[in-house]
């Protein structure tokens, strides 16, 4: 059976940033490949390039060295119209941050990307409360984000991010801000969807407990991957 193409592939990525000294060197050669299915947790201190390789991957920013494809399509080429169409159907994004509109239901937040892209349908609503059952917070789809807890809210933050069913999920420190026991319960959820959906996760975390759930944990020090386990 062949090997599915990786939904992200990156090959010596570098990036540094000019400053007064010179320039700083954040990612020194980072080789990853993602496929479906995977759950790819890169651990590390704070300053050794975590989330600038996720900006990366997630075509926010251009590495300064290094290639980078997308369901096999090379990255550089790409304008910045096409890189956000790339984004927005390849990609979906989970924030330390849950950044959930206060004014609108649990439903109707997981549904606003697949609104903004014009999908409205009774499809797409079937959808979202089988991403919440799946996050076990179907029961929560009509209540407000300011009566949910913090657990709560990022779950419904990660079947907002899948609602437009993206190749892969990044999320930068989704559990920062919970206790350990709901920062387990989303990392459990994770491993649950990429077990059962066609979508890996790429997360970047200060979280140790992640390497126990991640199938892929990677471990980044001074810009280059230092150990990674499969």
């Amino acid at each position: 059976m062949d090997n599915p193409v990786p939904v992200l592939s990156a090959r010596g990525l570098m990036k540094s940033y000019e400053q007064a000294g010179g320039a700083l060197e954040v990612l020194r050669g980072v080789d990853l490949d993602v496929s479906p299915g995977d759950f790819v947790a890169i651990l590390g201190p704070s300053g050794t390039g975590k989330s600038s390789l996720l900006n990366i991957l997630g075509l926010l920013d251009r590495p300064t060295g290094g290639t980078l494809a997308i369901r096999g399509r090379d990255a550089a080429g790409l304008s910045e119209i096409e890189r956000a169409h790339a984004r927005n159907r390849s990609v979906g994004f989970v924030l330390q941050f849950d950044s959930l509109l206060a004014e609108f239901s649990v439903l109707e937040n997981v549904l606003m990307p697949a609104r903004i892209g014009g999908r409205n349908g009774s499809e797409t609503k079937k959808k979202a409360m089988e991403l919440l059952s799946i996050l076990g917070i179907s029961e929560l789809a009509n209540r407000l984000p300011t009566r949910l807890s913090g657990g709560e809210k990022q779950r419904a933050a990660i079947a907002r991010a899948l609602i437009n069913e993206p190749a892969v999920v990044l999320a930068d420190e989704p559990t920062g801000n919970l206790d350990r026991p709901n920062a387990e319960l989303v990392f459990g959820k994770m491993k649950e969807l990429t077990d059962s959906l066609p979508v890996a996760v790429v997360m970047v975390t200060h979280n140790e407990h992640a390497a126990d759930f991640a199938s892929r944990p990677i471990y980044l020090r001074d810009g280059r991957i230092a150990n990674s386990t499969n």
